[in-house]
Parts: C-alpha cells; sequence; structure tokens
C-alpha cells in the first residue's frame, strides 16, 4: 500500500454514509454546482456544506470557488486508493 492507513481510514469514514456516497456516485458524471447537488437530496445548504467538507478534507472530491458557488469534481487519484485497498485484500 503507497498510502498511510490513516488516509484509507479517512475516504472510508467519508463514504460510510448514503448521502455521501451518493454525492460522489453524482460527481463521476462530471463537475457539479453544490445548488446542483442541493437539488437531488432533501437536506439544508449547511447538512450538505458538511457533507462537502468531508469528502474534500479527506481529498475524495475537489471543490474550487466560482463566484458565489462552489463547483466540486470527483478527484479519481484518491478514488484509486479504493482499489488499492481492494487489491491488498484480494492477494491475501
Amino acid at each position: 500500500m503507497r498510502y498511510t492507513y490513516s488516509e484509507y481510514v479517512s475516504i472510508f469514514k467519508a463514504l460510510a454514509d448514503e448521502t455521501r456516497l451518493k454525492i460522489i456516485q453524482m460527481l463521476l458524471d462530471g463537475e457539479l454546482c453544490a445548488c446542483d447537488i442541493l437539488e437531488a437530496f432533501n437536506i439544508t445548504q449547511p447538512t450538505l456544506s458538511y457533507h462537502m467538507k468531508i469528502l474534500t478534507e479527506c481529498g475524495l472530491v475537489r471543490g474550487v470557488k466560482d463566484g458565489s458557488w462552489m463547483k466540486y469534481t470527483v478527484n479519481n487519484e484518491r478514488l484509486m486508493m479504493i482499489n488499492d485497498v481492494y487489491k491488498c485484500i484480494e492477494k491475501r
């Protein structure tokens, strides 16, 4: 494994939530504005901000400010970390 265990743990903790998994699924189709993500859920803006903070802090998602909006994309390199863990487990 080429990353530290703490890096893997933060990713798996972030993915251990149904809303965050759905957000990642949505972002796999391309960049989305926070307002577009919010429309897909029955949550408040502060709740979305909380989820996006967790996803960006672990590096799974990148956020860029565009005027008054935040736009988010998936960090594919971090997603590949999940694949690395699977490969490691599979070898055993």
